[in-house]
């Protein structure tokens, strides 16, 4: 039942950490428990990378603001991501999944249907709306105690071939572990994406962290302490923010949805 009761609390971390380091016992338990995992033929394909030193977490915040202010400066993020984009109650209600942009800044609220045409962009861009977010990214990144880089062995992770379709299968596995034990360290954790967005960025952050040829950075991850009245949020069973079991469990076939369980 705990393990349950970490599935349901577990949340990405959009926001800030305490700045207390995280300390080496919880780092060495992370990094068991991402090694425990399950892995196609015991191959065990993740590396990991923990990275303390402020300088080399400063440059990397950067890079990741800069590519969140690029990427939305031009387009190209809300036209590669806008299938997801929610900005209503009722919206959420509707589909169940995606993100819920609820708190815009006041002056973008009433052009909130017109974010994905030229007149929309220009307004973000002309009220700077970009660079406002880029620079709480870069703080947020810059505020973390611990930095997380997940590779995989290119011995393994062959794009095309069977064999890379089993590593990422593993290395979900491996994170997924990660995850929920930072539930019950009172720590929290979120996915570092944007320098993903902006070709070349993340090969700078590849060359900051030394990655040699032999192995591919997939993903890099924000962790630190959260404070006390965030290590056991209330749960709201009713969210909207989850699609529905009969929305994505079939009984015997893909034609038959599981009645239910809605409630």
């Amino acid at each position: 039942m705990e393990l349950l009761d970490a599935v349901r609390r577990r949340k990405t971390t959009n926001g800030g950490f305490l700045p207390d380091p995280v300390s080496e016992e919880h780092q060495r338990l992370l990094m068991e428990v991402a090694g425990r995992a399950p892995s196609q033929l015991n191959s065990q394909p993740w590396r990991f990378v923990l990275i303390e030193e402020r300088s080399t977490i400063a440059q990397i915040a950067a890079i990741s603001g800069q590519s969140m202010t690029e990427a939305m400066s031009n387009g190209t993020f809300f036209e590669r991501y806008k299938p997801y984009f929610r900005f209503s109650d009722e919206e959420m209600r509707t589909h169940r999944s995606g993100m819920l942009f609820d708190k815009l800044p006041a002056p973008l609220r009433p052009f909130t249907s017109q974010v994905f045409t030229r007149r929309g962009q220009w307004l973000m861009n002309a009220m700077r709306v970009p660079q406002t977010l880029g620079d709480e990214n870069r703080k947020l990144v810059a505020g973390s105690p611990l930095l997380l880089g997940v590779l995989l062995d290119r011995g393994e992770y062959r794009p095309g071939e069977l064999s890379s379709f089993y590593s990422l299968f593993s290395m979900g596995a491996a994170m997924e572990n990660v995850w929920l034990t930072t539930v019950e360290l009172g720590m929290g954790i979120q996915f570092v994406s944007f320098p993903m967005e902006v070709p070349g960025n993340w090969a700078r952050i590849e060359s900051l962290l030394g990655v040699p040829d032999d192995l591919e950075l997939m993903a890099v991850y924000r962790l630190g302490y959260l404070p006390a009245d965030q290590h056991r949020p209330v749960i709201d069973w009713s969210s909207h923010q989850r699609k529905l079991p009969s929305q994505y469990v079939f009984r015997g076939t893909c034609a038959t949805p599981q009645l239910g369980w809605d409630s």
